[in-house]
């Protein structure tokens, strides 16, 4: 069995392992790359494998770092299966065609204003794309066993982080290889924890936040925090929220602060069409989360939706307080961006970041001090406080990375980090060597590995 790094090699976006048995080609998750522009013109590329030879793909779990490029592999020529968990597939039908949207609307966008380098400005795919490429969804419950191909079976295990997550476990030639996909926590106010590891001889595991801890607490507590002050002093908060799991975490915890008088019963917002039917998903697949009925109807009353574009921008004209959750979660395009450059020069507003920044995002710039961003081929000087919140995030630390494998009773032979940021990843290595005494290795983009 060999393994071969294509992407979430050095990065925390863009993952894609292409594993090969014998003559089965199984590519185990398919996502978009973001951030930096190196690697976002890497999802313009042609793939590094001849999309007609995959015999399946396997997701690990809907958010586009992971499940994003499936559409773009399938106009490349891709027409196997794409084996995922049933919550998956519901995120995915949601996620995908709305991902295309977005960018026909950013191309369409960029050709009216003429900011962009290319002429036309085209979308990488378009929401008929990504439709199509629902198509290929083929979901399978948690624990069953499933063929993607002869030769190699597989199971999901459930990974926590988001409804439908999974971590993948593949047979084949006497070997299994488990790869984690993103690794929920333990005390997730939401999730369910990670099932225990099986028995495996590789396994490949996310690093995101390999190098640091969480901060500890009850995350109400810290979101109280966060939002009195901007609120009471009648000040608009600004949340970049990933739609799939973060909106619905805060809206969860902001619903918990208002039934307790904990914050100001003030109006609350989700502007983004992709988190509205992402927290009615919540409500399907109760057996992914901890909430009950009344938590869930609790949740998706929280706040006003504001479906339309219209809609969005009529939140322009609205005085704070209030609180304003949109996409995306690191400020890289969606909703988010005409918020900030309609009041981010306001220091009466804040911009709350509650979720991870990859390098060369609008998110990580705003993290980093910044005094302003580019939106739009426009320079926006942004005035208004900066906030950042740790304890939202939906993957496990290092410690809780290291808890995690502790539950695999046998060592496997390796261990390869991936998903993360170079020095995350390392770190995490050195932990797994020290402390569990394992064989670990950091992938590299492209490298090639044997498991034997």
């Amino acid at each position: 069995m060999h393994l071969t790094f294509h992407g979430g090699a050095g990065t925390v976006t863009g993952s894609k392992t292409l594993v090969e048995a014998g003559a089965a080609r199984v590519l185990v998750d398919c996502g978009l790359f973001q951030g930096l522009k190196a690697l976002r013109l890497q999802n313009r590329a042609q793939p590094p494998f001849d999309a007609h030879t995959l015999d399946a793909v396997v997701l690990t779990h809907a958010h586009i770092d992971h499940a994003g490029y499936l559409p773009a592999l399938a106009k490349a020529g891709f027409h196997g299966k794409a084996w995922c968990t049933e919550g998956t597939a519901d995120l995915c039908r949601v996620l995908l065609p709305d991902a295309g949207h977005l960018q026909e609307e950013d191309a369409r966008y960029a050709n009216k204003r003429g900011f962009s380098r290319h002429h036309p400005a085209l979308p990488l795919y378009t929401r008929e794309d990504a439709e199509r490429a629902l198509e290929l969804l083929s979901p399978v419950g948690y624990g069953r066993s499933f063929e993607p191909v002869e030769g190699v079976s597989a199971r999901f295990r459930r990974a926590g982080h988001i409804v439908g997550a999974a971590r993948v476990e593949l047979d084949a030639g006497g070997r299994r290889v488990v790869f984690s996909g993103d690794v929920g926590r333990p005390g997730d106010p939401i999730f369910l924890p990670p099932d225990p590891l099986e028995a495996c001889d590789g396994i490949v595991v996310e690093s995101t936040y390999g190098d640091r801890k969480h901060e500890v607490g009850d995350p109400a507590d810290a979101l109280a925090r966060a939002l009195r002050p901007v609120l009471d002093r009648g000040g608009v908060v600004m949340v970049p929220a990933f739609a799939v799991g973060r909106a619905q975490t805060l809206l969860h915890l902001i619903a918990r602060l208002k039934a307790d008088h904990r914050i100001a019963d003030v109006p609350v917002f989700l502007d983004s069409p992709m988190a509205i039917d992402a927290t009615q998903l919540y409500c399907k697949h109760v057996t992914d989360h901890r909430l009950d009925h009344d938590g869930c109807t609790a949740m998706c009353r929280a706040a006003t939706y504001a479906r339309t574009p219209d809609e969005s921008k009529a939140l322009n004209k609205r005085d704070g307080p209030m609180i304003i959750l949109a996409g995306s979660g690191m400020a890289t395009g969606g909703r988010i961006v005409h918020h900030l450059a309609h009041r981010g020069r306001d220091p009466n507003n804040a911009v709350l970041l509650v979720g991870y920044q990859a390098a060369g995002t609008r998110g990580q710039a705003l993290l980093g001090g910044a005094e302003g961003v580019k939106i739009h081929g426009q320079f926006i000087p942004i005035k208004a406080e900066r906030l950042r919140m740790d304890s939202l995030s939906a993957h496990a630390d290092a410690g809780e990375l290291l808890e995690w494998l502790r539950t695999l009773r046998t060592p496997p032979r390796k261990a390869w980090i991936n998903h993360g940021e170079p020095a995350a990843s390392d770190m995490l290595r050195v932990r797994i060597r020290d402390v569990l005494g394992w064989e670990a290795e950091v992938a590299r983009p492209g490298q090639r590995v044997e498991l034997d």
